[in-house]
């Protein structure tokens, strides 16, 4: 369901909970009244906390469970059907930190307040999460049946044999996560836990987070006496930060311990009302330089890998006088037809802001393509005010062109370009939104480049728009050139997405990176190809496996934005209380899937499956399906002597859980249909006609040995392009063959046997 369906449902709900009558212990409880239609944007009506919706096709199920009351008739029914907010009956947050990484658990009550008693209706889940949010798992339990989510492979999954459908579960938007619970009794409560990890973010030596924790005012129990419980746990584990100190929290936590890096915060309280803002907090740590740390994990008992597990941290401190590089920067951007509109403006707004971050003595360069290439000039300019207005109007002008994505000519000018850099960094930044059938040589040429140009070669950072772009080759491209990979398949995002890619790069203070274990040691493997460049604005976390023995210490070298050489030795240390598998997951399977991408290599692909079912977290090659298990009461034997009345002991029976496959949530390999047909990033590709789909059903038995001797694929797109009135003719022609018995006549016409020809 679309964000605007989604929303229009559950204003569709809040008109039609009002026919439920609360009793005379009621409080009023009104939903905000929405702005203008003209100014109502579609997110009004969206979760901005973790929600819980009764979907209602037949408003006549709809009344209070406790107090039934008279309720006028309605005809018809919803379709889409409507959705109603639960009222919550408790909360539960804790929030687990380490370094930029958060794992959080929401635990909540809701209780289905607005459906019959003798009724039930589907419940769906919504999960708002934060930056760089990953669904982890989902658990409901009601008092007749019992569901949690589970990864399972993509072999698994085709024996199902049960079609996904959309209502079931998936990503309303990127960062929303929506699971449909079937079957839910009226006046039943809901007990839901919900995981899912986020980034930190990092900025002048302060990590900072914000969690998704705004309840609307409908959602308080609508009667006074209701116990409303709010519960809010903090743990914060530095990893290696000693000094650290805790800046702003937006709830009234109270701090309960402090040891060595960690600290612990807590608020319990009985409410008047449901939060009404995020939960957001920050810390400082008060390293003016670069600092970090290598930590140690061995595997536990049922990972896919044996090997122990490493994590390198650096950070670039607090330290502000830090000399950032000249730089030589080149921005190739995609101007395809697919770019119109929102996505084409937000890359020149980002651009633009960009420029105006250089420095008099930095160069730069704009490419746009699509088939062909468009350069704002032929060699590097320096950053003036004259040339920064030139190129700002340049590309404000520029307009989406036809054709192709073609993404080598391009990059190979700009790679061009930045040969001859002395006494700067070159860096590239590429912002597309297609995908292009040579991805795989482009990677290698770009290796082969980076190899034979040594430290002087350009980072390469990459931003993928939508869902039709291979965001893996970026990923990969990225890790080749030592760069930053960012993604926003939220056309909403794109902007300000893109200008913190865009101020990472441009803030690099430790490039050409190299740690000497990683080199002499054969038993290390690192999951990035090169480590990428360290930037004011981002700590380094690189991860890997080894076998054996760890160095003690390891030497960092690379060099300063002054061009002197930096070298730092850090000691490694075993994780104490840092949960390394479950931190690293989400990078570990990402880069895994490119290199298992770029390789083609099976193997590597089953490992990032071990480790997705392992860890909780999505990958291409899983998928999540939810089991459901229902709850059977049972009356207790008794041998010898009869039941006495009123006996209330009882044997709970369970059912072999039922699976029910949820859509694909991983985000795929690109689309080259799509990006040849310059489809826009967020849109889908169009339905068939309904006449055309009945004519493919009504000829199937007919011609279905001809499907064997001609693409369906192109069969289905012609009818989808036939005329309206010529499908419906035909249809009826097929109909009539079907009704006088001659299908077999005319699948002998045409498709004659052997013996005929």
């Amino acid at each position: 369901m679309a964000e605007q369906d989604f929303a229009e449902a559950v204003e569709d709900g809040l008109k039609l909970v009002k026919r439920v009558y609360l009793g005379k212990e009621r409080r009023e409880v009104a939903p905000p009244k929405p702005p203008p239609l003209m100014e109502r944007s579609p997110s009004w009506y969206l979760p901005s906390a973790p929600m819980v919706y009764a979907v209602i096709s037949d408003p006549r199920m709809v009344d209070n469970p406790d107090i039934p009351s008279y309720q006028p008739y309605v005809h018809g029914m919803y379709d889409p059907p409507a959705l109603i907010p639960l009222q919550m009956m408790g909360i539960n947050l804790e929030i687990d930190c380490y370094a930029d990484t958060a794992i959080v658990l929401v635990s909540g009550t809701w209780r289905v307040h607005c459906v019959m008693g003798s009724r039930s209706c589907d419940c769906r889940i919504a999960v708002p999460m934060g930056d760089q949010g990953s669904i982890l798992g989902v658990e409901v339990d009601t008092p007749t049946k019992s569901c949690s989510t589970m990864l399972i492979g993509e072999k698994e999954s085709k024996g199902l044999g049960k079609i996904a459908r959309p209502k079931d579960g998936g990503f309303l938007k990127p960062h929303i996560f929506t699971l449909t619970i079937p079957q839910i009794d009226g006046g039943s409560n809901i007990s839901v836990k919900l995981r899912w990890s986020q980034k930190l973010s990092y900025n002048e030596g302060q990590f900072s987070l914000t969690v998704p924790f705004r309840f609307p005012e409908y959602v308080t129990p609508a009667i006074k006496k209701i116990s409303k419980k709010e519960r809010i746990q903090l743990n914060v584990n530095s990893t290696i930060a000693m000094g650290i100190s805790c800046k702003a929290i937006s709830h009234p936590l109270k701090e309960i311990g402090r040891h060595e890096g960690k600290f612990n915060f807590l608020y319990e309280a009985e409410i008047r009302k449901w939060s009404n803002t995020d939960f957001s907090f920050s810390y400082s740590v008060s390293s003016d330089n670069i600092f970090g740390g290598i930590l140690l994990q061995s595997p536990s008992l049922y990972d896919y890998d044996q090997r122990d597990l490493f994590c390198f941290h650096l950070f670039p401190g607090s330290q502000l006088s830090w000399k950032v590089f000249r730089k030589e920067v080149v921005f190739v951007v995609d101007i395809s037809d697919s770019m119109q509109g929102s996505p084409l403006q937000s890359t020149k707004n980002a651009i633009s802001a960009a420029l105006t971050k250089l420095s008099p003595e930095d160069s730069f360069n704009i490419i746009a393509f699509s088939s062909e290439t468009f350069q704002f000039s032929t060699y590097m300019e320096l950053a003036s005010k004259e040339a920064i207005q030139r190129a700002t109007e340049w590309i404000s002008t520029k307009s989406t062109v036809g054709g192709g994505t073609n993404l080598f000519i391009p990059l190979e000018k700009a790679i061009e370009m930045l040969s001859n850099t002395r006494g700067s960094i070159p860096m590239i930044f590429l912002v597309t939104d297609g995908s292009v059938e040579d991805e795989r040589n482009i990677c290698h040429w770009v290796k082969k480049r980076m190899t034979n140009q040594g430290s002087l070669s350009p980072a390469i950072h990459t931003f993928g728009i939508g869902s039709f772009c291979n965001h893996y080759f970026l990923r990969m491209l990225a890790m080749i050139g030592r760069g930053e990979y960012v993604a926003a398949c939220d056309l909403d995002s794109i902007e300000v997405q893109m200008k913190k890619l865009f101020s990472k790069g441009l803030s690099t203070v430790l490039a050409n990176i190299t740690i000497d274990a990683f080199d002499d040691h054969e038993e290390i493997e690192v999951y990035y190809s090169r480590i990428p460049d360290l930037s004011l604005e981002s700590p380094l976390t690189i991860c890997g496996r080894y076998h054996g023995s760890f160095p003690d210490s390891v030497k960092v070298k690379g060099i300063l934005g002054n061009l002197s050489s930096f070298i730092m030795d850090l000691k490694t240390q075993r994780a104490k209380d840092v949960p390394l598998d479950r931190v690293l997951a989400r990078q570990q399977i990402d880069l895994l899937t490119a290199r298992a991408w770029f390789s083609e290599n099976k193997q590597l692909e089953e490992k990032v499956a071990k480790l997705s079912m392992l860890t909780c977290n999505i990958s291409e090659y899983t998928r999540m399906v939810l089991l459901e298990k229902n709850k059977i009461v049972q009356a207790a034997k008794h041998s010898g002597t009869s039941k006495k009345k009123g006996d209330p002991h009882k044997i709970v029976v369970s059912e072999p859980p039922e699976m029910i496959l949820l859509q694909s949530l991983s985000v795929g390999f690109g689309d080259l249909i799509a990006t040849a047909e310059n489809i826009r990033p967020g849109s889908q590709e169009p339905k068939l006609p309904e006449v055309a789909e009945i004519f493919i059903k009504s000829t199937s038995n007919c011609c279905g040995q001809i499907w064997k001797w001609c693409c369906c694929m192109s069969c289905i797109h012609c009818c989808s392009k036939m005329n309206t009135q010529c499908v419906t003719a035909l249809t009826q022609l097929c109909t009539a063959l079907a009704c006088i018995g001659c299908l077999d006549c005319c699948s002998e016409l045409c498709c004659p046997s052997q013996d005929d020809q």
